[in-house]
């Protein structure tokens, strides 16, 4: 049970990946993605380090000189938690299937290269890839062997995912920190990975399904039903992915507007004075107050267009403040404030599509402002290619000055890239579930 694909497939997707995330994260100066091969042994693999110039414009690639983690790799036995023996992040990262951060080199518990050579490393972050074992389930043996740790407790038995991959990134002194923003980015950005890398898998797979269907049909139809059709369907990742990305853009776009007319943001302002209000308010309510409160700061996590984000304010923290106030009614004054607090949080949404405002920012194009803010603006319930096509032409656009422009740029091809493809291989997959169900092999691609 692992990812199992070509290996020039494998190092270019690594790249595109390390290169991702170097050009995202201006504090990051390299990168390092290891492949974790199939249980029991579990073999780490490095399989390609990029370093980024000092300009940050160019990247270098190639295998340290010596490292246990180079070809052949490193086996389970050889780098598991085991009494006596220097701890390593790599059996954290895929023991636990979490992420470890070394914010402090000097103190870091699971360097090996301190605790053996006595030498420091980078401040660092290692996550680990994630890949649902139900997305796996192709060729794979009823059993799967899973390794056990030291104490011989066996591991991943229970859990619904794999580790096929380990990502380690190394930054400047003293600028990453545990759960810091860095982090979350690396963390979204290995799902993506994990998401592409199942896409080359399953499209290897189709390949030997197809070949499977010359030699038996019906077992070639359950195994397009039950194991493709089943990994097909979580192509909704990706339009999620798509999403999350295009309300990143939109916060993007926002803080360039408030930055150039030196405003705070009325959205984070709002949720602030509902937060004082429910700590300044009598005692009896500490429950409600409290998940009201958990509430609207999880609101200022997300980022939704205008009118999801309206009916999300009414439903998430609107119904709560009625109820919370019919069960301890406060003055006329206090009720006001609440309500007109309200309201301004929902006119806070349409605050970077406001035509009074996007109209006195004359630092970009008008055709091109135009249409860029349409476009991070548009409610989309679907995968739309066309869509996606020409906000990736408008990211292009140097003229478009946005912190995030180029990485989210790379982000997005890679979505429609993936989404393609999944696309595509479903088309395929129900054309040849058609034709063996129909008993037709003279129609079939390649026959």
């Amino acid at each position: 049970m692992s990812i199992e694909i070509e290996k020039a497939v494998l190092e270019k997707a690594c790249m595109e990946m390390i290169e991702t995330i170097l050009f995202c994260l201006p504090n990051a100066f390299k990168g390092t993605i290891y492949r974790i091969g199939k249980p029991p042994d579990l073999v780490a693999v490095r399989i390609t380090s990029g370093i980024i110039d000092d300009e940050r414009k160019r990247l270098s690639w190639g295998l340290p000189v010596k490292s246990d983690y180079n070809p052949p790799g490193k086996p389970w036995v050889g780098y598991r938690d085991v009494p006596n023996r220097p701890l390593e992040a790599m059996s954290w990262c895929v023991c636990k299937q979490k992420s470890w951060t070394a914010e402090n080199p000097k103190n870091d518990a699971r360097s090996v290269r301190l605790h053996v050579e006595g030498e420091l490393e980078d401040f660092n972050h290692m996550e680990p890839v994630l890949v649902r074992k139900s997305d796996l389930n192709l060729n794979m043996d009823a059993s799967p062997p899973y390794p056990k740790d030291y104490n011989g407790n066996v591991i991943w038995k229970e859990g619904d995912y794999v580790v096929v991959a380990v990502i380690k990134i190394h930054f400047n002194s003293h600028t990453i920190k545990i759960g810091s923003h860095e982090t979350r980015v690396i963390k979204k950005l290995s799902h993506s990975l994990g998401t592409e890398l199942l896409s080359y898998q399953l499209r290897q797979d189709s390949m030997k399904a197809m070949q499977q269907l010359a030699k038996d049909r019906l077992n070639a139809c359950n195994i397009l039903a039950d194991s493709l059709r089943n990994a097909l369907t979580k192509s909704a990742l990706v339009f999620s992915l798509v999403k999350k990305e295009i309300g990143y853009l939109r916060d993007q776009w926002e803080q360039v507007l408030l930055r150039d007319l030196k405003e705070k943001n009325m959205k984070v302002e709002s949720i602030k004075v509902l937060n004082e209000m429910l700590m300044n308010m009598d005692n009896g309510y500490e429950q409600l107050a409290k998940d009201l409160v958990e509430v609207q700061n999880r609101f200022l996590a997300t980022s939704l267009p205008p009118e999801k984000g309206e009916k999300w304010v009414t439903r998430q923290i609107e119904e709560r403040w009625k109820s919370l106030l019919s069960n301890f009614p406060q003055d006329d004054h206090k009720t006001r404030m609440v309500w007109q607090t309200i309201g301004k949080l929902k006119k806070a949404l349409h605050f970077g599509r406001d035509h009074d405002i996007i109209s006195n920012y004359n630092k970009i194009p008008e055709e091109l402002k135009r249409e860029w803010v349409n476009l991070i603006y548009s409610n989309t319930d679907s995968f739309d290619a066309s869509f996606l096509e020409r906000l990736i032409k408008i990211l292009g656009n140097s003229s478009l000055d946005i912190p995030s422009r180029e990485r989210s740029k790379k982000t997005l091809i890679q979505l429609k890239v993936l989404a393609e493809t999944m696309n595509h291989l479903e088309k395929n997959t129900n054309f040849l579930l058609r034709q063996v169900l129909n008993g037709n092999s003279d129609s079939l691609p390649g026959s």
